[in-house]
C-alpha cells in the first residue's frame, strides 16, 4: 500500500506553488500518491487587483483544485505551507486549518506525520516563526510532526532544521535555488520514509 501525501498550501505569488509543485514531484517519486491543494483565496478582490503579481496568480490557479479538510483526513502524510506574514501564518492558511475543527473532536488529525514549509521576502522575515506556528498547531492535532533537522548534510546549506524555506527576494520573484530544491525533496522523503516506517 502506497503511502497518501496531502500537500495543502496557501500562496499569494507564486513562490510557495512552486515549492508544493517540487514537493509534489518528489513526493510522487517515491511511489506515494500524492494530493496538492492550494488553500481558497478570502482576501477581497480589490487588495488583490491593487498587486498585478498577486492578481495573476490568483487568475493562474483558478482552475486547480482547491483544499478541503477531507484532504487532510485522507493522508497519511500532510505537508503544511504558508507565506509569513509578521512571523506567522496567512489569514487565508489559517482559515483553513479554522475548518478543521470536526474533523479534531473526531480525532481524525492525530497520528499523521506532518511537515511545513514557508517563504518570506527576506532570509529572516519570520520564516522559522511561521513553521513554528504550524507545528504549534499539529500538536493540537496530535499530529507527529517530522521536521528536518540536520539529518543530511544538504540541510547546512539551507539552514532551517525546521522545515524548508525560500527567500522570495523583494520583488517576491526569486526562483528556487539548488539548496532550496534538495531541501525540499528531502522534506518529502524523510517525511515519507517517517510514516512508512511508522505503518510497518
Amino acid at each position: 500500500m502506497s503511502v497518501r501525501v496531502a500537500i495543502v498550501y496557501y500562496s499569494a505569488t507564486g513562490s510557495l506553488q512552486a515549492m508544493a509543485e517540487r514537493l509534489e514531484q518528489a513526493a510522487a517519486g517515491t511511489g506515494a500518491e500524492v494530493r496538492r491543494r492550494h488553500v481558497r483565496e478570502i482576501a477581497p478582490r480589490e487588495a488583490i487587483d491593487s498587486n498585478p503579481e498577486w492578481a495573476e496568480h490568483v487568475a493562474a490557479l483558478a482552475d486547480e483544485p482547491v483544499a478541503e479538510p477531507d484532504d487532510i483526513a485522507w493522508a497519511d502524510v500532510v505537508l503544511l505551507g504558508s507565506p509569513t506574514r509578521f512571523g506567522n501564518v496567512t489569514s487565508q492558511f489559517q482559515q483553513f486549518i479554522d475548518q478543521l475543527g470536526p474533523l479534531w473532536s473526531e480525532g481524525r488529525l492525530a497520528d499523521k506525520v506532518y511537515a511545513a514549509f514557508t517563504s518570506s521576502q527576506t532570509a529572516h522575515g519570520g520564516q522559522e516563526t511561521t513553521l513554528l506556528a504550524i507545528y504549534r498547531m499539529v500538536a493540537h492535532f496530535g499530529g507527529i510532526v517530522v521536521a528536518p533537522g540536520y539529518t543530511d548534510p544538504l540541510k547546512f546549506a539551507d539552514g532551517n532544521p525546521y522545515g524548508v524555506s525560500h527567500a522570495s527576494g523583494a520583488d517576491n520573484d526569486a526562483p528556487l535555488g539548488d539548496k532550496e530544491l534538495a531541501a525540499l525533496d528531502h522534506l518529502a522523503h524523510r517525511a515519507i520514509d517517517i510514516a512508512t516506517r511508522l505503518a510497518a
